[in-house]
């Protein structure tokens, strides 16, 4: 599982300073502390079934710094909306249209007990991320610690 923090449409590793990038994320990295993040229940959204998370902070403050660390390091690329914390669970796809969002919504109320949980927020993952339509693949290509804490 994964909570996106950007998803920079457009842009892949070449079209970015990465030695740049990392030092100034990870000077920023080092000021942040891992936090706890809670997860609700799944629900259906127009390209997704995503579960929401909260507390809104740190992790907004960290969406806008690397928002803006792309931006200063003359990357150029498009925010993709989902700015919030989340984990999308499943991607539509060709023919998510003729899925009845309904049937969906009332199989996932009908899962008696809780479904949310926690997860510690420790560490920032850069990826390089493809996405043919059908599948969603990545590739690592750093790990930047929060509170300068290494793991």
């Amino acid at each position: 599982m994964h909570c996106t923090l950007l998803h920079a449409v457009g842009l892949a590793r070449t079209g970015v300073d990465l030695e740049g990038l990392l030092k100034n994320v990870g000077a920023f990295a080092r000021t942040v502390e891992p936090f706890v993040l809670t997860f609700d229940r799944p629900a259906i959204g127009n390209v997704a079934v995503e579960i929401s998370g909260w507390p809104q902070n740190p992790f907004a403050s960290i969406v806008d710094y690397l928002t803006g660390a792309m931006t200063r390091a003359g990357s150029v690329f498009k925010a993709a909306p989902s700015r919030y914390p989340h984990m999308s669970v499943a991607y539509t796809s060709d023919g998510a249209e003729l899925l009845e969002a309904a049937g969906l919504k009332a199989e996932l109320s009908a899962i008696d007990g809780p479904l949310s949980g926690t997860v510690l927020a420790d560490r920032l993952h850069l990826v390089e991320q493809w996405h043919d339509g059908r599948h969603i693949t990545w590739e690592p290509v750093a790990v930047v610690p929060l509170g300068g804490i290494e793991i």
